[in-house]
């Protein structure tokens, strides 16, 4: 009889040597960002359709974080931490990043004397165009801006 820590070691290498590590096909280093493509994705505890979704998210541009690739499938983490698989086409490579905790002032310079534009809600995500000196140029709903780094979560770097 075969123990099942055995078992799982045995599918396990058999699953690695039967499709190959993605990691030798991609030429992309992890970690690295991306975005949600569309407005209905599920993330699944495995890389694959058989295994269960695990979370639907329903905000198209989320900003995660691509920690792993395996063939067509990407594990990525969301701005809450919280782990999962994703198949490519769900996701895209724009540059995107959510507000965090508090209140975000967006300026129309980055400076905190800067004339103040909008005020985003934790949970806002918007396009970024480029962060240096602590500052992001963010678009949301088509309105564009300056909102300290400190602030956002997502594709900073």
């Amino acid at each position: 009889m075969i123990s099942r820590s055995a078992l799982m070691a045995f599918a396990a290498l058999a699953l690695c040597v039967g499709t190959g590590r993605a990691e030798a096909q991609s030429d992309r280093p992890t970690p690295y960002w991306a975005s949600l493509s569309k407005g209905d994705a599920r993330m699944r505890v495995g890389p694959s359709t058989d295994y269960p979704a695990s979370w639907i998210y329903r905000q198209r541009d989320l900003p995660v974080k691509v920690v792993e690739v395996y063939t067509n499938w990407r594990k990525i983490e969301d701005p809450d931490g919280t782990q999962g698989w994703m198949h490519v086409r769900l996701l895209k490579d724009e540059a995107t990043a959510i507000v965090r905790d508090g209140i975000a002032d967006m300026r129309d310079r980055p400076s905190d004397t800067a004339r103040l534009l909008f005020r985003l809600e934790p949970g806002v995500v918007g396009r970024l165009s480029g962060c240096s000196d602590g500052w992001c140029a963010m678009e949301v709903n088509g309105r564009r801006g300056y909102v300290e780094a400190t602030s956002l979560w997502g594709a900073l770097d």
